[in-house]
């Protein structure tokens, strides 16, 4: 099974913390729960720490359970490589530009996660990457609040409190600082990857 370092398990869990007491935060008006799994679907880039995680999270499961979900990263994989060959060598994101990635990601935005069960839970919850344990909470850019994604429009968006932002921003140092160790003497190779590959063993990047 791939080990994940305490570090990375700690920033997890203070992530999963700083969550609920954002949540709290804005009242109520949070309408994320299980079965809301519209920040589900859609591609998006996971680190290598993610990865060792996802990976823990499939050893956990059935046997039949976690082939499901690798057959569905696969497929998913080999659509994204009929269109963008490049991952056939490589499937690292290093040296692809944030457009390209963005292109990638509205291109294939419909594709669900590979651990998506059909009554909209995750079947890795435990174990999933930092950005899903993050999501939902209202974003605020140029000091507009909006709601973090469709669902959330539909009900007021209450601004989270500075001191949590704050603490948002030391998450990421954290995750980045953590990042850097796992990688040791080669940063910058091999962070990040889309997420179904973070479902197969013998594509992604591994943990020192």
């Amino acid at each position: 099974m791939t080990v994940l370092p305490d570090g990375p398990r700690r920033l997890m869990a203070r992530c999963d913390h700083w969550f609920e007491r954002a949540k709290a935060s804005v009242l109520g008006n949070l309408p994320c729960r299980r079965g809301c799994s519209r920040c589900c679907i859609g591609p998006f880039a996971i680190t290598r720490l993610d990865v060792a995680a996802l990976q823990r999270g499939l050893a956990s499961l059935a046997p039949s359970v976690r082939l499901a979900i690798e057959s569905i990263a696969r497929r998913q994989a080999e659509v994204f490589e009929a269109i963008f060959p490049r991952l056939n060598k490589d499937v690292a994101l290093d040296r692809w530009s944030d457009r390209e990635v963005d292109g990638l990601v509205e291109r294939f935005r419909d594709l669900p996660c590979p651990a998506l069960a059909e009554d909209g839970s995750c079947r890795v919850y435990a174990f999933r990457p930092v950005t899903c344990r993050m999501m939902g909470i209202p974003v605020e850019a140029d000091g507009l609040v909006a709601g973090a994604c469709e669902v959330q429009t539909a009900v007021p968006i209450q601004r989270v409190p500075l001191v949590l932002r704050q603490e948002e921003q030391r998450l990421a140092e954290q995750e980045r600082a953590e990042l850097e160790a796992c990688l040791g003497s080669t940063p910058g190779r091999g962070e990040e990857v889309l997420l179904p590959y973070g479902f197969l063993p013998d594509r992604s990047p591994r943990t020192r």
